[in-house]
């Protein structure tokens, strides 16, 4: 029989081999972001359509929509000054799954337009989607 130790080394390799943790993370985040009355057919149809795009080579699926980003914007940007801080753009990253905890992100000093939000929301979009 294996020592404890050594399964749990073993599946802590697999979890990451296979960056498992980051999937369910992301799957927990999109659950989270659009609370559907079906959760287990919503993660179903986001897994079928990442298996459908990689399969065939199409653009990853976005499950974010230009209306939800700009939504969550706004959201942030309660005085309607169009822009947001620098703590409000990383906590809403984090909140979508699109940046960790430790990640470090450098404050250049300006404040964050739609147009950047979304830019970089986007990009760190696929860039997620493109581990799977």
């Amino acid at each position: 029989m294996e020592p404890v130790a050594d399964r749990e080394l073993q599946a802590k390799l697999y979890l990451e081999k296979h960056q498992i943790m980051e999937l369910l993370s992301q799957l927990t985040s999109f659950l989270l972001f659009a609370r559907p009355k079906k959760p287990r057919e919503y993660v179903i149809s986001l897994l079928e359509r990442l298996r459908v795009a990689k399969a065939t080579h199409v653009a990853f699926p976005y499950f974010m929509d230009n209306s939800n980003i700009v939504s969550m914007f706004e959201m942030m940007d309660t005085a309607g000054r169009g822009c947001i801080s620098f703590v409000q753009y990383k906590e809403a990253l984090k909140n979508l799954g699109l940046c960790a905890a430790d990640e470090v992100l450098n404050d250049d000093g300006h404040v964050i337009t739609l147009d950047t939000f979304r830019d970089e929301v986007n990009k760190r979009m696929e860039k997620m989607w493109s581990m799977f």
